[in-house]
């Protein structure tokens, strides 16, 4: 009978921790940009541009910065008149977007490699020219703290709220696509970012374009399951 006493306490306890857990992470829901989430929404180019990444000082390049001061919309590929939509398969760390049944255009991207992209159906929110992003853990050197992240999309579900920090972006920290390398949002190269964030929805006004009831973002479909490297 004691045995079993003891027993039940201990199940109990550890039922109240996980509960406790499973609440901390409600409140606390992990970011994929842990330490900066979605702060910097302003889109403005930071002077400040020195950065690191795992471990190591990086300074964007000059060539971000052009453009600042007025963005412009770029019409790629012709249009068919068809909805827009973009696919993301991590399988093969590939992204392709189409017009109705017409491929755009297709490029390599990284996913998450220390913690997961999520997978679904998503929709862009809003549009931010440049924006700076934080996170990782500087114990095992995946610390990052980058400014002016270029052409950042931040996407959202009814299963991964917009506080989360998700998106597609720029990164000129690394030349590795084709494999994961992010801490969850998806990398794609400066000169593809800037390609898909003009083509996109909604519409780009600035270095700040938010999705609205009349311009809502293009939908993204995210699947599939990244390497492991």
């Amino acid at each position: 009978m004691r045995k079993k006493k003891i027993l039940f306490s201990a199940l109990g306890c550890l039922a109240v921790l996980l509960l406790g857990v499973s609440f901390y992470n409600y409140l606390n829901p992990v970011c994929a940009n842990s330490l900066s989430c979605i702060k910097d929404l302003s889109g403005i180019y930071q002077a400040d541009n020195k950065g690191t990444y795992l471990g190591k000082e990086i300074s964007g390049p000059s060539y971000i910065a052009s453009g600042i001061k007025e963005v412009q919309k770029v019409v790629l590929g012709e249009s068919t008149g068809g909805n827009k939509h973009i696919y993301i398969d991590l399988s093969t760390q590939q992204l392709s977007a189409y017009e109705g049944n017409n491929m755009v255009f297709s490029f390599p991207i990284s996913s998450g490699k220390w913690y997961p992209t999520p997978t679904g159906d998503f929709r862009i929110w809003i549009k931010l020219r440049y924006t700076r992003m934080a996170g990782g853990n500087p114990a095992i050197g995946t610390y990052y703290n980058l400014p002016n992240v270029p052409f950042t999309m931040f996407f959202y579900s009814s299963a991964v709220p917009k506080s989360r920090g998700f998106g597609l972006h720029g990164a000129y920290w690394h030349n590795n696509f084709g494999h994961p390398m992010s801490h969850g949002c998806v990398n794609i190269s400066i000169q593809n970012a800037e390609k898909l964030y003009n083509w996109a929805d909604p519409p780009t006004g600035g270095n700040v374009t938010y999705a609205s009831d009349e311009n809502q973002g293009t939908p993204i479909t995210i699947y599939g399951v990244a390497p492991k490297e």
